[in-house]
């Protein structure tokens, strides 16, 4: 695999007008947003329709995270697809087969078990589909373009996930679950029909890579498992990925408590719907005004501190605090999502240029797969400590993972072991924060670092 060698652009600060007149990205964005607000009905609705078949609440858990983990082993055995194939071909299937499967589910009768494997194998298909469109939206914005695209992306995901939450219940309760999984199944089939109308059909070379180029010419299961190993033995992507994964599986871990602690609480009812309201509003706050304000560099520099904002806040929920109290606490937290745009940009500056949308698709795999551990670990301890405790917990694990930030250091080389202005200037635009702290602490003053904007993959272990 050949890095990217295109520099970041400076300190150029795109507007989302400029983001949403790319013609392509505005179809990928649109058709996105749409697919969330699928997907948050069918997976609810699924859900209501198994525990109304068996009247169990184990089994209707599984049927909510059922298409979550399986996404992982997708991304591992066939997610070299995403670079090998034509990117219209693969989203239009991907929306397809979720309609197809949705339809499905709401027309036969199957037993629970047969719906879960359905479910299951779906997901297996989910990162190469979303890891194309991934890529396709990379190579379409440049610089500062590009991350504030992910801003839009987050908080149409965000305000999507709300909505099709209540359209899920709604359409439950005037249609039944049957036919509100063929709701959702309709919008499927809109995404799949406008993808295949509206984008152009490219070959993989014509954005950016080349056809059969992530790993060679050899099978699909070969060269994914090829690729992704090439991408985890890089240091560089591989921190990069944690950082992405770890803090949000930690808050999950803590947002999956939030019912039983009210109940333990004994809120009045409804109000942990009011306290679990509050994490997608402060994203959305955070997105909106860390994207749209801040300048590409300080968003970077602004990395560690947004961690730590995420789980300092978790850590006060050791004290017990009541509706009012958590409320804030949840919302502050929610704000300090907004620490992954400053790593889009070094992120896809690290990337492998014939191997971005396997990249892509491991990223998102991973942290759905996280996110899915991260409720059953912490829910585990919260039997020994109780939920407060257990949340404060996982605010702490997130302040570790932004300590762990600070640690990070260009890989070794022969070179001197005091850091230079050279060095500074050459190194990625992550590191070059703990670079300055360093030089911080050794010299008792703060140190001039010029602007230049190196790019990560420059400095990717092999």
């Amino acid at each position: 695999m050949t890095p990217t060698t295109e520099p970041a652009q400076g300190n150029h600060r795109a507007t989302y007008r400029e983001v949403l007149a790319e013609p392509r990205f505005r179809l990928l964005f649109s058709t996105r947003t749409v697919a969330i607000t699928a997907d948050a009905l069918r997976i609810t609705t699924f859900s209501v329709l198994v525990f109304s078949a068996t009247g169990s609440a184990l089994l209707s858990a599984v049927a909510f995270g059922i298409g979550f983990i399986p996404q992982l082993f997708g991304s591992l055995l066939l997610g070299s697809l995403a670079d090998r194939l034509p990117p219209r071909a693969l989203i239009t299937g991907g929306y397809a087969l979720t309609c197809a499967a949705a339809l499905l589910l709401a027309l036969v009768r199957m037993p629970v078990a047969a719906s879960l494997g359905v479910v299951a194998l779906v997901s297996l298909a989910t990162p190469v589909f979303h890891g194309a469109s991934s890529r396709l939206v990379a190579q379409s914005l440049k610089g500062d373009a590009y991350v504030l695209g992910r801003s839009l992306n987050n908080i149409a995901a965000s305000g999507a996930q709300l909505f099709g939450l209540a359209l899920g219940g709604g359409a439950v309760a005037a249609l039944g679950p049957r036919r509100a999984l063929a709701v959702s199944a309709t919008l499927y089939l809109g995404c799949a029909l406008a993808i295949r109308i509206g984008l152009p059909r490219l070959q993989p070379g014509e954005f950016g890579g080349t056809p059969g180029s992530a790993g060679g010419n050899g099978g699909a299961v070969r060269a994914s498992l090829h690729g992704a190993g090439t991408l985890l033995r890089g240091r560089t992507v591989r921190r990069l990925m944690l950082a992405q994964w770890l803090p949000v599986a930690f808050v999950a871990g803590a947002e999956s408590l939030i019912v039983a602690y009210a109940g333990e609480r004994h809120f009045a009812p409804g109000l942990y719907a009011v306290l679990m309201g509050c994490l997608p509003a402060g994203m959305l706050v955070g997105d909106l005004l860390v994207g749209r304000l801040l300048r590409p560099p300080t968003r970077e520099r602004l990395v560690v501190p947004l961690i730590a904002l995420m789980g300092l806040p978790l850590v006060g929920f050791s004290a017990e605090p009541g509706v009012g109290v958590s409320s804030c606490l949840l919302l502050v937290c929610g704000f300090g999502f907004a620490y992954g745009l400053g790593l889009q940009r070094p992120f896809l500056d690290a990337l492998p240029q014939d191997g971005q949308g396997q990249a892509f698709g491991l990223l998102g795999s991973g942290s759905m797969t996280l996110q899915g551990v991260g409720p059953a670990c912490f829910g585990s301890v919260a039997a020994g400590i109780g939920t407060g405790g257990a949340i404060a917990l996982a605010g702490g694990a997130a302040l570790l993972t932004a300590g762990w930030i600070l640690t990070w250091r260009p890989p070794t080389s022969p070179a001197p072991p005091r850091t230079t202005q050279r060095d500074q200037r050459t190194a990625p635009n992550s590191m070059r924060v703990v670079l300055l702290w360093s030089n911080r602490r050794r010299s008792g003053r703060p140190r001039t670092v010029p602007p230049p904007h190196a790019s990560l993959a420059d400095s990717q272990s092999r």
